[in-house]
């Protein structure tokens, strides 16, 4: 069973037993969380959507660890003008395990 969730804006496909990187969830290590926002929830060849949500569905989901993604360099640069700047971004994100879907 596998199910569609959205957190951080942004929408994963996520299954029992997986391990996502999502955007920062204010949670200590350990915890566990229960996410509801689920768009679809399927089996096999059947498939249930929500609109928005499937009513009754969540994701169980522990969190394993914080921490920030690899630095992003940015440089911009105009040629023949003397301009250059640099830059960098790192992006801080959650590591969930999930645990269970529920239908």
């Amino acid at each position: 069973m596998y199910a569609v969730i959205k957190t951080g804006g942004k929408q994963y496909k996520v299954a029992a037993g997986e391990s996502i990187k999502v955007e920062q969830i204010a949670a200590d290590v350990g915890q566990e969380l229960v996410l509801d926002q689920v768009l679809a929830v399927g089996s096999g060849a059947e498939l249930k959507v929500g609109a928005p949500w499937v009513a009754g569905a969540s994701v169980k989901a522990t969190v394993v660890a914080q921490g920030r993604h690899d630095k992003v360099r940015i440089f911009k640069m105009r040629r023949r003008k003397h301009y250059q700047k640099h830059g960098g971004h790192r992006q801080a994100y959650t590591e969930l395990q999930i645990n269970a879907v529920d239908a």
